[in-house]
């Protein structure tokens, strides 16, 4: 088996969640090379699009922003903000839609912030906000998350609830008038974590290889179900060398 990276394998995690036929919207970083990885590994199929307006993009190289030209080359559509959230909204096709997203803090139901650390109007860290992430977590099908696995990320309440995820808990998302499924996957650095089909409150699925499920409750405020979890498959050779050699061969963002 190839050697890999924590920040390898949680690409090549996340990458593993999106199926054939997919319409993925993803963002900088990361999220775009896992969007990059699956399309190159298992879903040749899969759609990748940005909130900038750039739709199915071919993707030679890299991006270092949404707003990167590269985004751009040959695309299906080079649209505007509006043509981006509204294909993600897109119920008419039958595909599955996944948005990729990050934060600074998340609660026990997938309730994001990207907001403030702090009191709102007087915070310790103001950050840039939701961008495109609220629309994601309101409305796709399946929503994947991104965290560094730290206590102070995995809190008890979130200092300002940027992007909803299963609000309150089961019912919550139908009483606020939430479209989208909620989130589905937190992927960190140690594990794959996943939500209780009745309550929503997170469970841990899955723990890396060498990491073991007490660290992983050791870095959180809250704890999580860890009775059904399950060692990750590492990444496969050939999953390595497509992420290295065709996703991002110029170890931009990995």
């Amino acid at each position: 088996m190839a050697d890999y990276t924590l920040r390898e394998l949680m690409t090549i995690a996340a990458a593993r969640e999106i199926p054939d036929g997919a319409i993925t919207f993803c963002g900088t970083g990361i999220s775009m090379v896992a969007a990059m990885a699956a399309k190159h590994i298992h879903a040749p199929n899969s759609t990748i699009f940005f909130e900038t307006g750039a739709i199915d993009s071919l993707l030679e190289e890299l991006p270092l922003a949404v707003a990167d030209p590269r985004v751009m080359y040959y695309t299906a559509v080079n649209g505007a903000l509006t043509d981006a959230f509204a294909y993600m909204q897109n119920r008419k096709t039958g595909k599955q839609v996944v948005g990729i997203m990050g934060a600074a803090q998340i609660d026990c139901f997938g309730n994001l912030n990207s907001t403030v650390i702090g009191d709102y109007h007087e915070p310790k860290v103001r950050f840039s906000g939701s961008g495109g992430a609220c629309d994601v977590a309101s409305f796709v099908d399946h929503s994947l998350i991104f965290m560094q696995h730290e206590k102070r990320k995995f809190v008890n309440k979130v200092d300002y609830l940027t992007s909803p995820g299963w609000l309150d808990g089961a019912g919550g998302r139908e009483r606020a008038g939430l479209t989208g499924k909620g989130p589905s996957k937190v992927i960190t650095n140690m594990a794959i974590m996943g939500f209780d089909e009745t309550s929503k409150r997170m469970v841990l699925d899955y723990y890396y290889p060498g990491i073991t499920p007490e660290k992983i409750l050791e870095n959180m405020e809250f704890a999580v179900d860890i009775s059904k979890a399950k060692e990750l498959q590492p990444p496969t050779n050939n999953e390595i060398r497509i992420l290295r050699e065709k996703c991002d061969p110029q170890g931009l963002i990995l």
